[in-house]
This record gives structure tokens, C-alpha cells and sequence, in this order.
């Protein structure tokens, strides 16, 4: 079963209680398919001290965060020269993917010039 991996604009629309989001990820969870995010990425959207972002802390308890490590950081930079893109929080988000995985982004154009150059076939859904 394929998974749906989650960029910072997935989180960012789920925090602000976004009713498309919700549903979407709603019904992902519904059909068994794993969420699944890294800690780079929840570090992007995460600002809250007292932990008052209900909204994404309920979904960050449905989600599999992945750690990221050196031999990650590595990867995403070869993807990053290989794409010809900047942003090394998107080059990880990428690299989580495994073919049929969904991407859901606010940057579609970014994730899917990465998931062609990671040749990992992810189909990217502009969120």
C-alpha cells in the first residue's frame, strides 16, 4: 500500500484546520495508508512553546516521523545538484518516498523536479 509523504504545506494546512486537508488525510487514514513525514519538516511549521497547535499535534500523532541523519543529509545534496533545486527540507521529503508514494506539497514544481531527478516515480499532489 502506498503511503502519503507530507511537506511542511500539508502540516502548515492541517495546523490552520484546513477542511480540504482535513479530509483528505481523513480518508487516507480511513483506507490504510501510512502518513509519513520527517523531523526537518515539523521543525518548519512547529512554533509553539506551550504546544497549543492542537491541529497539528493531533496529526503528527497519526504520522511517522523520520529521523534525519548524515547519510540523509548526504543524499538529499546529491539530489539537490542532480535537480538543480535549493531547498534540502524538500530533498528529504522527497527521499522518504518509495515508488507509488504520494508527495503532498505546496510546492509542487520543487518536489517534482527532485522526485525526477530521485527517479523514485512519487506522484506529487499540490496541496
Amino acid at each position: 500500500m502506498s503511503a502519503l509523504v507530507l511537506d511542511a504545506g500539508a502540516l502548515v494546512a492541517a495546523d490552520c484546520d484546513d477542511r480540504a486537508m482535513m479530509a483528505r488525510l481523513r480518508v487516507a487514514q480511513q483506507h490504510g495508508v501510512e502518513l509519513r513525514s520527517n523531523a526537518m519538516v515539523v521543525a518548519q511549521v512547529w512554533r509553539d512553546r506551550q504546544g497549543r497547535q492542537v491541529n497539528l499535534a493531533r496529526l503528527l500523532r497519526a504520522v511517522d516521523v523520520h529521523a534525519v541523519d548524515q547519510q540523509d543529509g548526504r543524499q538529499a545534496g546529491i539530489l539537490l545538484g542532480v535537480a538543480g533545486t535549493a531547498d534540502p527540507i524538500d530533498a528529504t521529503v522527497v527521499l522518504l518516498a518509495n515508488p507509488g508514494d504520494r508527495i503532498l506539497t505546496s510546492d509542487p514544481r520543487d518536489l517534482t523536479l527532485l522526485a525526477r531527478a530521485a527517479a523514485n516515480r512519487a506522484v506529487i499532489i499540490a496541496c
